[in-house]
């Protein structure tokens, strides 16, 4: 009796995992990558505040739905541009990019800012429709090359963008100014005057 009662469970199991799959894949299927409007503030702003403590930066983050209202939607052109992975009527990733016009190419480039997918819906293919989405919009666009940057402990983003095809720029390091250190540069240039 013991090897039925085994059997049947082990038979259960395969099911429920058969149909966990299934409803993954269906949940694939329903998914909507779609440009950002107006009002999708209120629920994008808490995925943006989601990234910040993730990448640890949640002190920093000054975003409002005030700020991406008036730099997103509101200027002409827009300050960013915004993709959103929607699942029935929750959104649960984004990507944020913007245009730099002019580079040696004599094409643009399109700068990934911000790529995120809530804690749930990770490794669901998410991240890849979002990717193939902003990917369509630098060909349509013109563009030369698609750039971004990844914090070196990130290792699944970077594993992540590498089985795309990315690779790590290695013949050129980030520079940063603060916004402090900026302006203390800009004071020195004037006392020297």
């Amino acid at each position: 009796m013991r090897g039925h009662v085994r059997a049947f469970k082990a038979a259960t199991r395969r099911r429920t995992q058969k149909k966990s799959r299934g409803a993954q894949r269906l949940a694939k299927i329903h998914m909507e990558i779609r440009k950002a409007v107006e009002a999708d503030i209120p629920n994008l702003l808490p995925l943006m505040r989601q990234l910040a403590e993730f990448e640890k930066y949640a002190d920093d983050f000054a975003v409002t739905e005030h700020v991406l209202r008036e730099q997103g939607f509101h200027r002409s052109p827009p300050d960013f541009h915004c993709l959103v992975a929607e699942e029935g009527s929750d959104l649960v990733g984004f990507l944020v990019y913007h245009f730099v016009a002019f580079t040696y190419r004599a094409k643009p480039n399109l700068i990934i800012k911000e790529l995120y997918i809530a804690g749930p819906h990770r490794s669901r293919g998410v991240g890849k429709l979002l990717m193939k989405a902003v990917a369509k919009e630098a060909a349509f666009t013109g563009c030369g090359m698609i750039k971004w940057w990844v914090a070196k402990w990130n290792e699944r983003g970077i594993e992540f963008y590498q089985q795309l095809g990315a690779k790590i720029d290695s013949d050129w390091h980030e520079f940063q100014l603060s916004e402090k250190a900026f302006r203390d540069l800009a004071a020195s240039v004037e006392e020297s005057r």
